[in-house]
């Protein structure tokens, strides 16, 4: 007669069966540097694959709860890794799965997805195309019910000091005073010949890379990432955001913008809100214009915000 093989025995759960060794509530439990692949929707664009690298997270107001279900929270963001694109509407059910698996823990939920995103650019003047990448941050969060979704983007731009340009022009009026010093009359040729050469040019303007750091808060009614979208009214703005494939032509025309749009970053930052004013689907924005200075060693910032009463304040 066989014998009945022994049952398994039931594996402990600490997380759900202990208390706390010391009580308290925790404002967030969970992981961050999730690895995983994700499916992105952005604009009207086809999804795209992009790496990513996840923080999620759950409150935990029960002062004598030993802890959370991390399992939990990493079987939600794979089955979004692997059945889904990463969309408003996504993002929204990932938030309320957190929730929905810890029903009994926590009332909650956070997401932060980290990811560089690549939009195809024009070369100013040639007929070339190229890759340009942008740092994206797309967070999420549940709390007394309501959801609330943002999205930053990093558009990085060259800005042209104004003050250094009236420099650096000064001097080759000197220099041209200098040069052409006792002559009666001089032809446009001869001048045009001198400001050909290396004496022509005694002095350049400074200019530097800059960042532009723009945070929105998206309207839930919304499906896609409207990450293209912001690139082009900040790099519109500006007018001198940096290239892909460069040829001469188009070296030469990144210097005739750089040269026609002087700005310090206080003209930078009015700029990009001026555009970001003009989208009515942002429900709130924040933005921090850098200018990675080449004179100094330290850095120009200017910030602002929408101005929306309870929104985002201006050191957020």
């Amino acid at each position: 007669m066989t014998e009945n093989p022994t049952l398994p025995t039931a594996m402990p759960d600490v997380a759900r069966s202990s208390q706390a060794q010391i009580s308290g509530t925790l404002d967030w439990v969970g992981m961050s540097q999730i690895e995983l692949p994700l499916q992105v929707a952005a604009d009207d664009q086809a999804p795209r694959t992009v790496s990513a690298r996840a923080e999620a997270y759950v409150n935990l107001p029960k002062a004598h709860a030993k802890g959370i279900h991390m399992s939990r929270l990493y079987v939600a963001l794979d089955k979004l890794s692997v059945e889904q694109v990463l969309d408003l509407n996504s993002l929204t059910a990932l938030l309320q799965e957190f929730l929905q698996s810890h029903q009994d823990l926590s009332d909650e939920a956070f997401i932060r997805l980290a990811f560089d995103y690549h939009l195809r650019a024009k070369a100013l003047l040639s007929d070339n195309y190229g890759w340009r990448n942008y740092p994206v941050v797309v967070t999420g969060r549940i709390k007394a019910g309501q959801i609330s979704i943002e999205m930053q983007v990093n558009i990085a731009y060259s800005s042209t000091c104004p003050c250094s340009a009236a420099l650096a022009r000064q001097l080759i009026q000197d220099a041209f005073e200098h040069h052409f010093h006792g002559e009666q009359q001089v032809s446009a040729e001869q001048v045009k010949q001198w400001l050909g050469t290396s004496q022509g040019v005694v002095a350049t303007p400074h200019s530097q890379r800059s960042i532009a750091q723009v945070k929105v808060k998206l309207d839930n009614s919304q499906q896609t990432l409207p990450i293209a979208a912001i690139v082009a009214a900040v790099e519109d703005a500006l007018q001198t955001p940096v290239q892909a494939t460069v040829k001469r032509e188009d070296e030469q025309e990144f210097a005739r913008l750089n040269g026609q749009n002087l700005m310090f970053v206080e003209d930078a930052a009015r700029r990009v809100k001026y555009a970001l004013e003009q989208q009515p689907q942002l429900l709130d924005f924040w933005l921090q214009v850098n200018h990675l200075e080449s004179l100094h060693a330290h850095d120009a910032v200017a910030i602002a915000t929408k101005g929306v009463d309870g929104g985002y304040g201006a050191i957020n």
